[in-house]
């Protein structure tokens, strides 16, 4: 099994939460304080780490077997997005999906910069699930 931390609609309420909803939910947690998140022609998140400044962003945590990632949880995720690592804010590593790197650079007009809502949830204006 494996941490994957979801911070856009696999989160629980999202359209693509069945994804991850036959695995254990392990809680709400925060990415550490140093990525940014973007939203892509306002319809689904990403991250993307910078050292330089950027956030803690709110998220939630699944334990996912790998195979299950492979092929439940990636197939449905966009082709601006790709699998990688990021650091909570409790130092833990964890998977995530992130954005590939030259999509900022390509397609900034598609961008928008959305790290200051601290998530997408808050973005959308979305309540937290019970």
């Amino acid at each position: 099994m494996t941490a994957l931390f979801c911070s856009g609609d696999a989160m629980r309420g999202g359209r693509l939460h069945h994804n991850v909803s036959a695995h254990p939910f392990l809680g709400g947690v925060r990415t550490a304080p140093h990525y940014r998140m973007y939203s892509v022609r306002d319809q689904f998140p990403a991250l993307l780490e910078d050292p330089s400044g950027g956030v803690a962003l709110a998220g939630e945590i699944y334990d996912v077997p790998l195979s299950a990632i492979r092929t439940d949880f990636l197939p449905d995720e966009p082709p601006e997005l790709e699998l990688t690592v990021i650091e909570l804010d409790d130092g833990r590593d964890v998977l995530a999906v992130g954005l590939r790197p030259g999509v900022l650079e390509r397609r900034r007009d598609e961008l928008t910069d959305i790290t200051a809502h601290g998530g997408w949830r808050a973005y959308r204006g979305l309540p937290e699930p019970a």
